[in-house]
């Protein structure tokens, strides 16, 4: 068949409706409601080199794992071994596809007779995986054996048979055995589905056409994003920020980037970004591909749907050993709180350039929280593992988005209330937007939340992490910065313990976990409010009387 435009055009489309439909297929099969609710996994397929082709909605903290997660495979398996059938597994944090032990890598060769065309890969939040805390999930972890089980590129099917002994390692090393094994099948389905439909373009229109047209899609999306690379300011542009802390009292850790923009390329330099840590907020390199790969993405074409073409200007240059290039064995557990740094520095370097595109600070933070306990009726462990929404920062002509969730979260989910209290052994007393001081702006920040998990069993357990717990999201051009993050215990006796990281903290029945989210940063002078839209925020809550006093001026003569 001639590689006509017209067909290459079909085919490249339905390269990108199979990652809607492996999405939904993971949903529909899964077991725990960290994937089917909050959609903390992606899917997507590659070229036979591992070149993105196309991916589905989810976590946009998978924007660089999935293409990697392939390339690191072919160098781990020669292609005589790689036959139709197979199925492979990783979460090996340090090489392709790395993030932390938790999100496990399913990764299916698709053929055309004995060729190997292309891969399908889905990438997951499994609820356990083992290590020392239930949810595999802690910010008390010293190196990578106490996070729980390492997969390193093994053979999940072997020419469709599965790996039996590898299942049962699994099934005999994670709490929740059934959910977790359950959840590893769903991520083969996906990977199945999207392998279906390529073999079938490849039958449709021959595998020269498909090939054809999977470079063509790469071309495409080099071709776009040069075009709006060459509208971009160019020089050299710097920012600094800091991660406070590791869950050990270390801290707190520089976060360096130095911008280059040319008309042919964007260079993101960390060099100067603290070594890597004793506690696990340390980011492997693949990790950063991602973080520098979702800025790089804000500024240049946002409506094409990713590929590898759209990162070929992208450069990405960190020394090995810091805390966005951490080398084995250190600690990764809670690697997406140096991730979102990274992501947000070089947002700051850009910000005051391209303000029609970028916002100022947000929550920065995912806010990860996990509670676990066991339930009264049947004795079975229970782990509700879910992020947390925050306050995003104000724009050059708008107000910050109020109550999403962080920047490398993307198309997450909270569990919905009455799904977690019909599971789990809490009730949630109070989800609600704070009045917490910060964002003040002509432009002010959206709102950060407060929620309230009120305990009913007689002991449950909380680990939760997070940043911007002493730096406070940033303003622009005389807004002011945002507020902070904070996890609080409220104890029977009325007393409070407030953490900023912690594992495995006790409260018993009666007692509340209670997480605060950041509102983010404002833009502009807060005496140039519109006075309507200061007057609706009075009304509505989002500015307390006080703040309108302190930072707008409202009640002074002629106000």
């Amino acid at each position: 068949m001639s590689h006509d435009p017209f067909t290459q055009e079909i085919i490249k489309d339905a390269l990108v409706a199979l990652g809607d439909e492996m999405f939904n297929a993971m949903i529909r099969t899964s077991m725990s409601p960290i994937i089917y609710e909050t959609t903390d996994f992606a899917v997507g397929a590659t070229d036979a080199h591992g070149n993105l082709l196309a991916q589905g909605n989810g976590v946009t903290g998978f924007l660089a794992t999935l293409d990697t997660a392939v390339q690191s495979t072919l160098e781990h398996w020669p292609l005589d071994r790689i036959r139709p059938g197979d199925v492979f597994l990783t979460n090996s944090p340090y090489e392709g596809g790395g993030t932390h032990l938790s999100d496990v890598v399913i990764l299916f060769p698709v053929f055309a007779g004995d060729r190997l065309i292309a891969w399908t890969v889905n990438k997951a939040h499994w609820t356990e995986v083992g290590g020392t805390f239930p949810g595999s999930a802690t910010t008390a972890s010293t190196d990578i054996f106490q996070e729980g089980l390492h997969f390193r590129f093994l053979k999940l099917f072997d020419e469709g048979r599965i790996n039996e002994a590898l299942v049962g390692m699994i099934r005999a090393n994670v709490r929740l055995p059934d959910s977790t094994i359950g959840d590893m099948h769903a991520g083969v389905a996906a990977c199945r589905v999207g392998g279906k439909r390529i073999a079938e373009l490849a039958e449709k229109y021959g595998v020269e056409a498909l090939i054809g047209a999977m470079d063509g899609l790469l071309d495409y999306g080099e071709r776009m994003t040069q075009e709006e690379l060459r509208k971009l300011p160019k020089g050299v542009f710097v920012a600094e920020d800091v991660v406070e802390e590791d869950g050990h009292g270390n801290g707190p850790f520089a976060v360096k980037v130095k911008i280059t923009i040319t008309d042919e390329k964007m260079i993101a330099d960390f060099t100067g970004t603290s070594p890597q840590a004793v506690g696990p907020i340390n980011l492997s390199y693949a990790g950063l591909i991602t973080g520098a790969r979702c800025t790089f993405k804000a500024v240049t074409n946002t409506e094409i749907p990713a590929n590898g073409g759209c990162f070929r200007a992208l450069e990405i240059i960190c020394p090995p050993g810091t805390i966005l290039s951490a080398k084995s064995p250190a600690p990764v557990s809670i690697y997406y709180e140096s991730l979102l740094a990274a992501i947000e520095v070089m947002w700051k370097a850009l910000a005051p350039l391209m303000p029609h595109k970028l916002p100022v600070g947000h929550q920065r933070t995912v806010g990860a929280t996990f509670i676990s306990g066991l339930l009264p009726d049947s004795g079975e462990l229970f782990v509700m593992g879910e992020p947390l929404v925050g306050g995003w920062g104000a724009g050059l002509d708008r107000d910050g988005d109020s109550g999403q969730f962080c920047a490398a979260n993307g198309e997450t989910f909270n569990i919905p209330v009455e799904l977690a209290e019909s599971r789990y052994g809490f009730e949630i007393d109070r989800y609600a937007f704070h009045d917490e001081d910060g964002g003040a702006g002509e432009y002010r920040g959206g709102k950060g939340v407060v929620i309230d998990y009120r305990v009913t069993i007689d002991e449950a357990f909380l680990t939760y992490s997070a940043t911007r717990t002493v730096s406070r999201p940033w303003g622009m051009n005389g807004g002011r910065e945002g507020s902070r993050n904070r996890a609080e215990i409220l104890r029977g006796d009325g007393s409070v313990e407030t953490y900023s990281m912690v594992t495995g903290a006790r409260a018993v029945k009666g007692e509340v976990f209670r997480l605060v989210s950041a509102t983010g940063g404002g833009y502009g002078d807060p005496m140039r409010r519109d006075r309507e839209k200061l007057l609706a925020d009075l009304r509505d809550g989002y500015v307390t009387p006080a703040q309108a006093r302190d930072h707008y001026g409202y009640g002074a003569a002629g106000l």
